[in-house]
């Protein structure tokens, strides 16, 4: 289960997301913990003529919670804000309802084998879930 759940294309993107690291002043941030896994990620967002010009996080947690962060570091810019802020429904049903990937974000599939270890599913979560209070904040 293990190899198939981190898989090269996860433990890939985790690696590669942790040299990005957080941003300097960021115009939005949110900060959230996982108390029953001990994953803490915090997205900061830099926003610019309506759309997301940078994103960052700092994530200590899991290698599910990195790449997750990971992913929304390397994809949310570019988008409007609007764009994003369904993301973390439209993830938790893809994870837990089979539901499908969200338009322009196919690399969420790489996560696919988490549908069958609903303890996990939390972690790839957290970071998405933090995006939206960003984007609300």
């Amino acid at each position: 289960m293990s190899e198939e759940l981190y898989h090269e294309k996860l433990v890939d993107r985790a690696q590669a997301g942790r040299a990005k690291g957080r941003l300097d002043q960021p115009d939005k941030t949110a900060t959230l913990d996982n108390p029953l896994c001990g994953d803490r990620v915090t997205i900061d967002l830099k926003l610019a003529d309506g759309k997301v010009l940078a994103a960052g996080h700092r994530t200590r947690g899991c290698l599910l919670c990195e790449a997750a962060a990971a992913l929304i570091v390397e994809k949310a810019p570019g988008n409007v804000p609007a764009a994003l802020l369904p993301l973390a429904d439209t993830v938790r049903q893809f994870l837990q309802k089979n539901g499908p990937a969200p338009a322009g974000w196919p690399a969420i599939e790489e996560f696919s084998p988490v549908r069958t270890v609903k303890s996990r599913q939390d972690c790839v979560l957290l970071p998405f879930r933090a995006l939206a209070q960003a984007l609300s904040s």
